[in-house]
């Protein structure tokens, strides 16, 4: 028993990283950091915190500097400009060096309780431990509504099977954040991927509070938009959707066809119908014009890729320790 304890005691420390993306988070900020540093000195393998600013447009940066000066494992990564969320978890990501890493958002709705248990799962063997959503508080129904249908559709829609009511809050071990960096996607659907990448998960089920300060920043165009890319990325379904109706509208055309002439020629009425006709047309025209869309989606998210720019650009790498 004491070689067992001595064994124990004498291995090395598994060490974990915050990340956290910030918009416009100036409200929140100081609520953030004196939450974060309760929770680090609770849990000492906590040893970075990863603050990726996405381009605020108010004194978040000037905020979180002033907050966190002089205490140890602060990384303020600045953007140029907006990127976006999930680039911003992604530039998170690529910059942690500790064993694992936890994203969360800055409004606090991902409690860090949660998070420790998260810790605890990690330590049994999982490489990664997602936050499933019990209860969304503060939410409307519409929003509620719309993030419930999502994940089953996207489920539906592509072969990869993440697990639903979901959010970016979750803890990732190194094995994936290494695999995850290999992953060159110029709009890249975090945990559509990491559910991809595969390794050992679980899931942590939480109720979710309302934002401690400040806005919601995802608005239903960017939701709209998160969904459209995330489908185009894991899914060419929509594209062979597109084909079945379209060999099935031909069909029903020909046949369409075949029994206008009979009833000319071989039975010798008349085939009226001419308002039915012509609401078939917009129909069938408003069909084409839908899945011309589906097409030119895939048709840009190929554009985007190709063109190779890089994903993000930075302003400022700032360091509580002082290094730049």
């Amino acid at each position: 028993m004491d070689h067992l304890k001595f064994t124990s005691e004498s291995a090395p420390r598994r060490t974990v990283a915050l990340v956290v993306p910030l918009y416009n988070e100036e409200a929140v900020a100081s609520l953030l950091i004196s939450e974060i540093e309760a929770f680090r000195g609770e849990h000492p393998e906590v040893v970075e915190v990863i603050l990726v600013d996405d381009g605020s447009r108010d004194d978040t940066a000037e905020k979180v500097r002033t907050l966190t000066a002089g205490k140890p494992g602060y990384v303020l990564v600045q953007f140029s400009r907006n990127f976006g969320h999930q680039i911003a978890i992604t530039a998170g990501m690529e910059f942690v060096t500790a064993d694992a890493a936890i994203i969360m958002d800055a409004d606090l709705q991902d409690p860090l309780s949660v998070a420790a248990e998260m810790i605890d799962k990690w330590r049994e063997g999982y490489d990664v431990v997602y936050g499933l959503r019990e209860e969304r508080e503060g939410e409307t129904v519409f929003k509620r509504a719309t993030a419930w249908l999502f994940y089953r559709f996207f489920n539906h829609m592509t072969d990869v099977q993440a697990p639903i009511d979901t959010g970016d809050f979750r803890l990732v071990s190194r094995p994936v954040l290494d695999a995850y960096r290999r992953l060159g996607e110029s709009k890249p659907f975090v945990r559509g991927l990491i559910a991809w990448l595969g390794f050992e998960q679980t899931g942590i089920r939480y109720r979710r509070p309302p934002r401690a300060a400040g806005r919601p920043k995802y608005s239903f165009r960017k939701s709209f938009r998160l969904a459209v890319d995330s489908i185009t990325s894991f899914s060419q379904k929509p594209l062979w959707y597109a084909v079945g109706i379209g060999m099935t509208i031909s069909l029903l055309s020909i046949a369409g066809i075949v029994w206008a002439l009979l009833q000319k020629f071989v039975f010798g009425g008349v085939v009226p119908g001419w308002t039915s006709l012509i609401f078939a047309a917009f129909f069938f025209g408003g069909v084409q014009l839908f899945f011309l869309g589906v097409t030119g989606a895939y048709l840009a998210r190929v554009y985007e890729e190709v063109k190779g720019r890089p994903r993000y650009l930075l302003r400022d790498v700032w360091r509580s320790n002082g290094d730049t």
